[in-house]
């Protein structure tokens, strides 16, 4: 399998991984089956088209490949049939959420470095593409988006952008690159998750006037 392909296939499972976090999102909200499957969509693959927008690359995946909307919207029904087992699962879609976040990261860097587009404007497009679809989200379920909240979760992506950068600038092979930033990405949010790693917030309450 080449660089290309693993990176595809690990794209592909990201996707359906985050269609899945969505759907149940959704149903916690006690939306219809269309507002689960728009849910998905979104979040599925919200970062990517955020990130082909501002960044001009058209035309958009799923307008270039209409199929992975199929895809999503069938993950997202398999959600709603087997809702029950979700729970069992949990474990196993943190695991596969933290595989996403990275290659999704990696994924919006080679993005904006095919565009023609500098090396801060590529980190920015992996972090776009890493955590926007998990923002548009939690804003269409009517909560502050997870990433906002202490949850070490965008610095993740950010980290795992900026290595594969640093590594295409320094001309590394497209495995060493991926053999660094895959295991480093993953195995940081995994920690995170583990021992609740997290940034500062800032808690301002405005004082009553007397």
């Amino acid at each position: 399998m080449s660089e290309v392909q693993l990176i595809l296939v690990l794209w592909f499972v990201g996707v359906l991984t985050e269609a899945i976090t969505g759907a149940l999102a959704a149903g916690r909200n006690r939306m219809d089956l269309f507002g689960v499957v728009m849910v998905a969509c979104i979040t599925a693959i919200g970062g990517g088209t955020v990130r082909d927008i501002l960044l001009g690359g058209y035309p958009l995946i799923w307008v270039a490949h209409p199929h992975y909307l199929l895809a999503i919207a069938l993950a997202a029904l398999m959600t709603v049939a087997f809702s029950p087992l979700m729970r069992y699962l949990t474990r196993l879609f943190l695991t596969l959420d933290a595989l996403g976040l990275t290659v999704f990261s990696i994924i919006g860097v080679q993005k904006a470095l095919s565009l023609g587009h500098p090396p801060l404007i590529a980190i920015a497009s992996g972090l776009i593409t890493g955590v926007f679809g998990g923002i548009l989200r939690d804003l269409f379920c009517q909560r502050v988006p997870l990433v906002f909240r202490k949850e070490l979760y965008a610095m993740v992506s950010l980290v795992t952008a900026a290595l594969y950068m640093g590594l295409t600038m320094a001309e590394a092979s497209e495995w060493l690159k991926l053999a660094i930033c895959l295991p480093l990405g993953f195995g940081l949010r995994l920690l995170a998750i583990r021992y609740r790693w997290s940034i500062p917030t800032f808690d301002y309450q405005e004082q009553g006037v007397h």
